[in-house]
């Protein structure tokens, strides 16, 4: 499937929840779900009418799947790695995810988004551990240290993405040092760790890649 370019803000509204794609702008009333804009389409009321279990189990996975910006293939490559490991499937999922390198740049306030975050460490602006990746697909480790490299520290987008760590500071598996711009992956999350998607019902995106 080719990647998305149009508009992020549709995909929120056809979801009808905040992805958080756009940094920010999804905390603001230039939202759409807090203007309370409808699904997009032609005529969302008339499509409005009660979804098979096949509907509901696809809404799960693309909504997980667009908050982490993935595209299909990647995503099933994802959960056939979970398949694979001991454990809960879908809790498998959200520690895989977790661990992708662009959302650890994410969940530092490095960035202001998810999408942000892959720009920066696709331009090499990101080391792990003192090596610089730029691989936003790289699954980062307990205990390796994210940081931003020397010559890109005085970047405006870090100074900005940070005004949110003072805000609310960062997930209890990450350890960050706003002034040095580096942290650390204490540990792979817990499923109840992640808070701010405890919505996504998981099981079913299980169920749907069990058809």
């Amino acid at each position: 499937m080719a990647r998305y370019i149009g508009p992020v803000c549709r995909m929120c509204r056809a979801e009808q929840k905040k992805l958080m794609l756009k940094g920010d702008r999804c905390k603001s009333d230039k939202c759409p779900i807090n203007r309370k804009r409808p699904a997009p389409g032609k005529d969302p009321k008339g499509r409005a009418g009660k979804r098979s279990d096949y509907g509901i189990q696809l809404r799960e996975k693309q909504k997980l799947k667009r908050i982490y910006g993935m595209q299909e293939r990647q995503f099933s490559l994802f959960f056939e790695r979970a398949l694979r490991m001991t454990g809960i499937t879908g809790e498998n999922l959200f520690v895989l995810l977790e661990r992708r390198l662009d959302n650890v740049v994410y969940r530092l306030r490095l960035a202001s988004s998810r999408s942000q975050a892959r720009q920066l460490v696709l331009h090499g602006h990101v080391a792990i551990n003192g090596k610089r990746v730029n691989i936003p697909s790289y699954l980062v480790k307990p205990e390796d240290e994210i940081s931003v490299i020397e010559a890109s520290k005085g970047l405006a987008v870090f100074k900005d993405a940070l005004k949110e760590y003072g805000k609310s500071g960062v997930m209890p598996w990450l350890q960050l040092d706003p002034d040095a711009l580096k942290g650390k992956f204490l540990a792979a999350p817990r499923r109840s760790d992640i808070t701010d998607l405890a919505d996504i019902k998981e099981q079913m995106i299980v169920e749907l890649y069990s058809k």
